[in-house]
């Protein structure tokens, strides 16, 4: 059996990991990784013919290769390369979950390190078991920073990434209802993100901490290293000062620019800012670079999108969605100027027992504004007595909008991923 070390030495001739034979490039060292559903150590074979440099499998095959290398697990081996490859390192890497906000407030940290350092990040939403170890083995040696996105649904999973992402530096951006089928509730939900904490207090590592929530406050006692960063009181601070059509934060302390003008839809985005100017700063970048990354970022991944289309404005934030983001979305865009607005919401996936109760919820507080009109498509809004619009699923409502031909209207579309909201815009 290969041990890491004789694995680590192909991978320094062949740094880039495939796991799906469909996006393999020619000397990708191919991972036959297994789920419910599939089995990677099938399609070894094709894997080789189609350029792999080596396959990694946990199955014997059929046709023995000396470019084929079985071992006991291959998930295990790939996260176990990973530490290994993490641990050649020494500089900041910087880990970031929880319950809303995370790739916004991932995606603006990496643009303000990036304007300073040779920073590398998560690409997309790869943060689970398989997404992580694939991007740490993407850092490449001239690596100044690292920035890696942590998901998790289950406690005991950021704890299980932190063994081999190692983090020095951590962000946990909330810990509000997302995910409580596997969390178990609220408390839950804090406990799975504060694993996170629990790394950095065991290890002295540093957190970014937003101090308005008083339950990180709580949650983050111990760890020596805390920067501040809120609406008041911190280290950095700032306050929204402007909403429509776009964020425009004035900061309050911490750097020198008075005001930063965002291409983010929405309030509830603040704290994604404030953080990566307290990242920023801590790393000492200079104070026009960060202003001039984070005016320049334009979400382009269903989160917080402004998109103009035949008069009409659209909000388009249908990358997720749980109770906590919904109830922020549904009262941002309450406030926004106009009287013409559309709500088209999607069902919120993975609440567990809680499921249908968060769904009434959220029908009742739609029901203290007033609104052109209201769709609400799948899920258990489906299982609710309300006096809206209802569609099974996001085609029907796709079909539905096309129909009616609007004009001047400002519209909301969220959902949950699996809802697939965003299919109500396309052509």
């Amino acid at each position: 059996m290969i041990s890491i070390e004789e694995l680590y030495k192909i991978y320094e001739q062949y740094p880039s990991i495939q796991t799906d034979t469909r996006k393999l490039q020619p000397d990708d060292i191919f991972f036959a990784l297994k789920g419910p559903s599939f089995n990677g150590n099938a399609f070894a074979t094709q894997a080789l013919e189609h350029g792999a440099s080596y396959v990694i499998v946990d199955e014997a095959q059929p046709k023995d290769s000396e470019r084929i290398i079985l071992v006991d697990d291959v998930l295990q081996t790939l996260q176990q390369l990973a530490k290994y490859h993490r641990q050649e390192f020494n500089i900041p890497f910087i880990a970031i979950t929880g319950s809303n906000g995370k790739t916004t407030t991932k995606e603006l940290i990496h643009v303000v390190l990036s304007s300073q350092f040779k920073t590398y990040t998560t690409k997309g939403n790869l943060n689970n078991h398989i997404g992580i170890p694939v991007t740490i083995l993407q850092v490449r040696k001239d690596a100044q920073i690292a920035v890696i996105e942590m998901g998790a649904n289950h406690q005991k999973e950021i704890e299980a990434y932190c063994k081999y992402t190692l983090p020095t530096h951590g962000i946990i951006t909330n810990a509000g209802k997302a995910h409580l089928e596997g969390f178990g509730g609220v408390e839950g939900v804090k406990k799975g993100k504060g694993e996170l904490y629990d790394f950095l207090r065991a290890n002295n590592g540093t957190a970014f901490v937003m101090w308005d929530y008083e339950y990180l406050r709580i949650m983050c006692r111990g760890i020596k290293n805390i920067i501040k960063y809120g609406t008041t009181g911190t280290d950095v601070s700032g306050l929204a000062i402007k909403s429509e059509p776009f964020l425009e934060i004035g900061m309050i302390k911490g750097m020198s620019i008075k005001n930063i003008s965002t291409q983010l839809v929405g309030d509830y985005n603040l704290p994604n800012v404030l953080a990566a100017v307290a990242v920023g700063k801590y790393f000492k970048v200079d104070d026009e670079k960060i202003k001039a990354a984070i005016e320049n970022y334009s979400p382009s991944n269903s989160r917080s999108q402004l998109i103009e289309k035949n008069s009409n404005k659209i909000i388009l934030d249908a990358y997720n969605a749980n109770p906590s983001s919904m109830k922020a979305a549904i009262e941002n865009f309450s406030k926004l100027p106009g009287d013409n607005k559309i709500l088209m919401l999607g069902a919120m996936a993975e609440l567990g027992d809680e499921s249908l109760q968060e769904h009434k919820n959220i029908i009742e507080l739609i029901n203290h504004y007033s609104w052109e009109k209201v769709i609400l498509v799948g899920g258990d809004f489906l299982k609710i007595n309300h006096p809206y619009l209802s569609f099974e699923n996001s085609l029907q409502a796709k079909e539905w909008f096309i129909k009616q031909g609007f004009h001047n209207v400002s519209f909301l579309v969220k959902g949950s991923r699996s809802m697939q909201m965003e299919r109500v815009l396309e052509d």
